[in-house]
């Protein structure tokens, strides 16, 4: 199960990313935001990491106008490593490296062409257990 959250800056591109999770039979659990009214980022930044951190989901994605904003929110959480991902390369990377558990992406800064294949590149790499990375992702945790 995917753990789903943006913003009102995230909020056109997530409808995109459901309808392209939908179309590729992956679970989803949508925490909103529900429209394109303003609302506070943080509040759905949390709720995504939350439900990560308990193992309600798998792994999750959030979009704000930037990605920054909710990314660092989702960070403030033990064991979270959310990435903002603008390319391909660095979904790959930080899912092969960090083994990112949230995808962080700006709704003003990519357009959905690349959205999707960003949200594809994450969810299709598995991470590569390399006891450099372990090693390295324990010293975050410590």
């Amino acid at each position: 199960m995917i753990a789903l959250g943006c913003d009102h800056g995230g909020y056109e591109l997530m409808q995109e990313v459901k309808k392209h999770l939908e179309e590729r039979g992956l679970e989803y659990r949508d925490f909103g935001c529900n429209g394109p009214e303003s609302v506070d980022y943080p509040v759905y930044g949390k709720k995504v990491a939350q439900a990560v951190q308990s193992g309600e989901c798998e792994n999750g994605i959030l979009i704000c106008g930037t990605g920054i904003g909710i990314s660092i929110t989702a960070n403030k959480f033990k064991g979270i490593r959310a990435a903002l991902c603008t390319d391909c390369f660095t979904a790959e990377a930080t899912r092969l490296h960090n083994n990112a558990n949230i995808l962080a992406m700006g709704g003003r800064v990519v357009g959905p062409g690349l959205a999707l294949k960003i949200v594809d590149t994450f969810l299709d790499t598995p991470f590569s257990n390399d006891e450099r990375h372990i090693r390295r992702i324990n010293m975050i945790e410590d």
